[in-house]
This record gives C-alpha cells, structure tokens and sequence, in this order.
C-alpha cells in the first residue's frame, strides 16, 4: 500500500512538473506529456495533480491557467479539464453575462442542459466566486420572456432532491394544456409558474406526458401564433432541457466565429455525458462528424499548440 502510495505521489509530481515547465514558457517540454495529462487522468487524479502543484510551487494551478487561457488554448483546454465542474460553469456564466455583449446561446448552453442538482451548485459556486446572486444577476441583463423561462429553470435547482413522479407528470402536462388554450393568448405565468416548481428531470417527465395525452410535442405547440414571442423563447428553453445533445450540435453547426472556443467548451464539458450522442446527431445533420470539424478548425492556424489542442479533442470526442 505504501509503495503504491509513493508511486503515485511520485506520478503527480511528474505531472506538476511538466505543467510547470510548459507554463513557463520552456522550449524543449514534450508536449505529448500534457495530452497524455489531460486525456488520461480522471477527475479525482487531476484534483490531486492541482493539490501537489500547490504543494511544491506554492500557487494555485487554476489561477495560474486562469491568467493565460485566453491567449494559449491549450491553457484553455487545462482550464476546463482541471476544474471543478460547478467552478467551471459558473465561471462560464459569469463570462457570458458580463464579459463584453450579453451571450445568449452560451447562458442557456449552461443553464438549460444542467441537471437540477448541478444548477443548484453552481449558483453556490457563483456566489462564493463573485459575491453575488445568480438569479438576481440573470434578471439585471436578460429581458423578456427568456429572462422568465431562464430563472423559472434556475429556481426549480431549489427542488434538485426530488425524484421524478409520473402521476404528477400527467397533472402537470394537463396543467399546461390548459393554459395553452385559456383564450385569445397563452397563460403564460401558468407555465412559468409549473416550470419553476418542478426540477429538470419532472420537466422532461412533463414533456413526455404531454406528448402521450395530446400527440404532439410541447416545443411544436409553442410554435402556435398565439404564444407569440414569448413561446419562441420558452420553446428554446425546453428544447435544450428535453434534448441537449440537439443543442449541442447546432451550436456546431452554426459556424460562429469563436467556434473553436465553442468546439473546446462543449467537447469538454460534455466528455463521458453526452459527447457520443451530440456526434451522432450533428452526423445525422450534416454527414460529417465531430472530429473532422475539430481537425478542419485546429489546422489553419500557425500556433503549434492547435495541433495538440486537436489530438485532446479528438480523443475525448472518442471517450478516452
């Protein structure tokens, strides 16, 4: 047991050393060693890798990653794998809230494709970071009936330790026909009301009852003229709850021009979730698949980095 101990000690020092060195700019570090890092190490490894740097440099590995990703994406790649998940995505919160215009697309990337119970550690991790109130902050730059749908789904983390009810489900998607057809429009607060009382996975319980009562889905019913902008944009926020993987893929598949940010972001953050349907789907979409579009965007630029920022990509696109 002791020499196992050891050898491992001795393994994440190793590790350290190489971070240490790449983050410093030295010429000669194999940078095959960072890949085998970051692709090989699990979650409970890569915490302890962070806990040994501590140790024998005296710095915080994330701040460190943190001060250079933005100009290394192969730092940005080390910055997602190596921190907590509930950090992560409220780091990536605050950036599409507050850093420059607002980011609608990145916001409900986090929000709406999270479990209940990962939406309520992450507005923790939100609070603790940033000393302020995520709901509150939602509601100061989002407007209209995204902002109402956004913090309907943000207040249902307040029941992530409820199990799903499929009695429940079939009440709740008659509610919501109900208020679908209440008049000459939508109640609308009906079903924002129902939407932040029940946590994500009573949602998508919901969407499968209505669809087995009334034959179509929800999503299709908002798209009626009657629901207007406001069923527009709900209809986003359902969507990305019911079928993230759907999400993910157009996110993709829409080119923007921080695609390769998108393409790390998402790779990443949805590695050994869902990374192997959000593949099959932007397939079926397009006939090409993820890791041609990761070697195609990594490819045309002349910083060396980008090639191995690919190989991790790939790799994990491929399940490691």
């Amino acid at each position: 047991m002791g020499s196992n101990t050891t050898q491992n000690n001795g393994k994440y020092e190793q590790d350290c050393q190489f971070l240490r060195s790449y983050l410093s700019g030295k010429r000669d570090v194999n940078k095959q060693n960072i890949v085998e890092i970051l692709i090989r190490r699990n979650s409970q490894e890569l915490k302890l890798i962070c806990d040994t740097y501590l140790v024998l440099y005296d710095q915080v590995l994330i701040h460190v990653l943190s001060a250079t990703q933005w100009n290394n994406q192969l730092a940005r790649v080390a910055y997602l794998r190596l921190s907590e998940t509930q950090d992560r995505d409220a780091g990536i919160v605050r950036r599409s809230l507050f850093d420059g215009s607002l980011n609608i697309n990145t916001l409900i990337e986090i929000l709406c494709t999270r479990s209940s119970s990962e939406l309520h550690w992450i507005k923790q991790a939100y609070c603790s970071h940033y000393d302020s109130n995520l709901e509150h902050d939602i509601s100061l730059k989002v407007r209209g009936g995204l902002k109402e749908s956004l913090l309907a789904v943000l207040k249902s983390s307040r029941n992530h330790n409820s199990k799903a009810n499929m009695s429940m489900a079939m009440c709740d998607a008659k509610t919501l026909y109900e208020a679908m057809e209440s008049g000459k429009s939508v109640d609308h607060m009906t079903m924002i009301s129902l939407i932040s009382q029940r946590n994500t996975e009573q949602i998508k319980s919901i969407l499968i009852s209505y669809k087995q009562l009334y034959g179509c889905e929800f999503s299709k019913s908002l798209k009626r003229t009657i629901c207007g902008q406001f069923g527009k944009e709900l209809r986003i926020v359902i969507r990305s709850i019911q079928s993230p993987e759907k999400f993910f893929a157009k996110q993709i598949r829409m080119r923007n021009s921080d695609l390769k940010e998108i393409l790390i972001r998402i790779i990443i953050t949805r590695s050994k979730i869902d990374i192997k349907d959000i593949n099959d789907v932007f397939a079926t979409k397009t006939g090409g698949c993820l890791e041609n579009v990761v070697r195609r965007e990594f490819s045309n630029s002349k910083d060396k980095d980008n090639g191995i920022v690919a190989d991790i990509l790939v790799e994990m696109i491929k399940g490691f």
